[in-house]
């Protein structure tokens, strides 16, 4: 008996969950919360500890992973600007599946239209998970009525095994056992969750029975309503309206989505042992991240959108073959140099082939020697710039700024704007945002000046504009949110 000799090429694993935050594995210092997965993966690889979602919210940033290109070039820089970025330039499914990869994704793409395969040979998405619902008995998922942008704890109405989460690990497991082993492949496994609803299963809950959580944190320019905090909040009210939450029930929510996290790690370890069992760990680049965080109270603020901490600085780790080059040194490592989300694609490539990265890609291949000296953010109203250990934001809702010393000040909580020590390095990263604005041809620029583009709204004015992403268990679409 012959057996097909194993492609000598690695394959390539990518591994996203949507709206989680940098500070929630606990191999990376959060005392609280369970991710023995997500710890294995920072023990046997490399930890981007300043890794930034380009565009922090969930379309942008997936386009800027397809193409390796930031949002903002993309022009995208919103959830409703659904064009079809991707249509025709180069993607990483597309150049490795012409490369002679075997390509999937299994979960949540969110493309438009939903089922645009942008270079995947195949794909099953969320739309697929909820028709396979529908004939299977018991309640079905989303039965509970709360909303997907909404932040109030549920739990799922699924039994455990029938999660969304379960069924996009079910679903990449049985591409492993299933695909042609003649070929190297690129798989990406995407998870839906720690997106609202935060719906854990109830054993997921009760594994946080008795755990002290963090407290969010508040910034001196986030104690009152007045201020930088009437712009930053937009978000909050018009999708979740969390402004409203007590303290008690802050902590209420952030037990509901460390358990969401832990449900996808626990999921993980079957997805880690099957690689195991079918021998492709040593053979297989493995890389995790989130297309962005989620404030979670801090600064009295949910959801994401803005470029502070919470909802841009995301996850991000890589877990080499066990039997590349270097191996050894890279086990365990933190990296230090600021990444982002445009940089998975050159990533991604130059591990599968030379000379495949296309020309006049933004992103930067993370295991070579290059580094970028600032990094520049835009969502919707919100810009950021990150050089050294500064961060400087603007808004174009009523032209508020903010800047921090993220070294000193890693909690984003002492406002530097107007303090005359740092007038310098204000003005300077003032100066690069200009410049950034000018490039996209932003109408936050007049005459060489930063200005606001809309008033400021009032916390009634982004409600009655809300959406709260109502979605039954009758509606067979991608997630709306």
């Amino acid at each position: 008996m012959t057996t097909t000799p194993l492609p000598s090429r690695k394959n390539l694993l990518l591994i996203t969950t949507d709206q989680q935050r940098f500070d929630t594995i606990a191999a990376a210092g959060n005392t609280s919360i369970f991710t023995p997965h997500l710890d294995w993966l920072c023990d046997e690889g490399i930890r981007y500890a300043r890794a930034y979602s380009d565009c922090p919210i969930c379309v942008p940033a997936r386009a800027t992973i397809m193409t390796g290109t930031h949002a903002w070039n993309l022009g995208l820089t919103d959830n409703h600007d659904r064009h079809h970025c991707m249509a025709n330039r180069p993607t990483l499914p597309g150049v490795l599946t012409r490369t002679g990869y075997q390509t999937r994704a299994e979960g949540k793409m969110h493309f438009t239209p939903p089922r645009a395969h942008y270079g995947f040979e195949h794909m099953e998405i969320l739309q697929d998970y909820y028709r396979s619902t529908q004939h299977a008995g018991g309640p079905p998922p989303l039965h509970h009525g709360v909303g997907q942008n909404e932040m109030q704890p549920v739990f799922d109405t699924c039994e455990d095994h029938r999660t969304l989460t379960n069924w996009t690990v079910d679903r990449s497991i049985d591409f492993l056992e299933t695909r042609d082993a003649t070929r190297p492949f690129f798989l990406w496994t995407s998870f839906a969750d720690p997106h609202p609803p935060f719906a854990p299963p109830q054993s997921a809950w009760e594994i946080y029975n008795g755990i002290t959580l963090p407290e969010p944190a508040c910034g001196d320019w986030a104690e009152t309503d007045e201020g930088p905090l009437t712009a930053w909040r937009n978000y909050t009210c018009k999708l979740s309206g969390a402004d409203r939450f007590s303290r008690e029930q802050w902590q209420s929510v952030r037990r509901a989505y460390y358990a969401c996290l832990t449900h996808i790690d626990y999921s993980l370890g079957r997805l880690f042992a099957r690689l195991r069992e079918l021998g492709l760990l040593e053979d297989t680049w493995i890389v995790f991240t989130s297309d962005h965080g989620e404030m979670l109270g801090d600064h009295r603020l949910a959801a994401k959108g803005q470029y502070l901490e919470g909802a841009a600085h995301v996850p991000l780790i890589i877990r080499p073959p066990s039997n590349a080059p270097g191996y050894d040194e890279h086990r365990g490592t933190t990296d230090d140099r600021l990444a982002c989300l445009a940089d998975l694609m050159p990533t991604f490539l130059n591990r599968a082939q030379d000379n495949l990265v296309p020309n006049g890609l933004d992103g930067l291949d993370l295991l070579g020697q290059g580094q970028r000296g600032h990094l520049f953010g835009s969502c919707g109203p919100f810009h950021a710039v990150i050089e050294g250990d500064w961060k400087y934001q603007f808004c174009e809702m009523g032209g508020g700024e903010l800047l921090f010393n993220l070294r000193d000040d890693p909690g984003e909580l002492r406002n530097r704007v107007g303090d005359p020590s740092s007038a310098d390095t204000c003005s300077s990263l003032k100066e690069k945002m200009i410049g950034h604005l000018k490039q996209t041809g932003s109408a936050a620029v007049k005459s060489g000046n930063l200005q606001a583009t809309t008033p400021l709204p009032s916390a009634r004015e982004a409600r009655s504009r809300s959406w709260r992403g109502f979605h039954s268990e009758h509606e067979l679409s991608d997630v709306l949110h």
